[in-house]
């Protein structure tokens, strides 16, 4: 695919490196990850090729296409994809929304470690039906820093073969790490804030504090598409007027992740 020569849009970490170059052209986009790998991506968005730059193994351009470039090909073909994780609890589904670092996949392994099963770990894709939103797994793994995987599950665990961008593990589900494949009820969505309360603090949000937050944490592959922002905007406008959205505070501590299952199994016991 001929790409133009300057993106229309750059994903930067916060220390202001460029990770992701997003460009347009006639068939459609092209997906650059700066010295590791590209996507081509069709105007409906099929992921049409991919190629390794530089020789970067195929183990980082899988982990690349599943937890990027997936979500943001979901995002054009109209589908609601946001940057979060969501776990199976009582026959529903409780997902996990904030900026990085914030532990979205720390609780999640948090409660699998526990026995329930994971949908996601980033890519968190939901559909409305009718009156109740569901949320869909998926790929079987969960990302986690060396000291989060050692607290929470220990060394034995099923690894994805390590890859150059980050130093994060890619854990693989199986009996001890269960994946839930199916679409579950998503009956409460936690953004995680950065307060540092004594105990657990769950508030329940008004819909104009969902919508701005589910805004902040979606994915989106064309920023400029006038027509697929406002079906975005009416979408996600929709489902912020549901009553499950909720403020997490909690102590980044992993002697506080069993207070904060429980402050969450509680919230979810009370609309039973």
């Amino acid at each position: 695919m001929r790409a133009l020569e300057t993106p229309f849009h750059i994903w930067k970490f916060p220390d202001g490196t460029e990770w992701l170059h997003f460009f347009r052209s006639p068939e459609g986009y092209l997906l650059r990850f700066p010295g590791l790998a590209e996507f081509a991506l069709s105007r409906e968005g099929r992921v049409l090729s991919e190629s390794a730059l530089d020789g970067t193994p195929r183990a980082t351009v899988e982990h690349l296409y599943l937890n990027q470039v997936m979500p943001l090909a979901w995002s054009r073909q109209g589908k609601l994809v946001f940057h979060g994780s969501a776990v199976e609890i009582g026959g529903g589904a409780a997902a996990f929304l904030g900026e990085s670092g914030r532990g979205k996949s720390t609780i999640a392994a948090a409660f699998t470690a526990a026995g329930r099963r994971f949908l996601t770990d980033d890519g968190l894709r939901v559909e409305l039906a009718g009156n109740e939103l569901f949320a869909y797994p998926s790929h079987p793994s969960i990302r986690l820093w060396e000291d989060s995987q050692e607290a929470l599950l220990g060394g034995d665990v099923r690894l994805a073969p390590a890859v150059d961008y980050t130093s994060k593990a890619r854990i693989l589900a199986d009996e001890s790490i269960r994946f839930c494949p199916e679409p579950k009820p998503l009956r409460r969505v936690y953004f995680l804030q950065d307060e540092d309360p004594a105990t657990p603090a769950i508030t329940r949000m008004s819909p104009p504090e969902a919508f701005l937050e589910l805004t902040k944490h979606s994915f989106l592959l064309d920023i400029e598409e006038q027509a697929l922002i406002a079906s975005q905007f009416d979408s996600v406008a929709r489902i912020a007027a549901l009553p499950i959205f909720r403020r997490l505070d909690y102590r980044r501590k992993y002697e506080e992740l069993d207070a904060v299952r429980a402050a969450i199994e509680r919230d979810l016991e009370a609309d039973v």
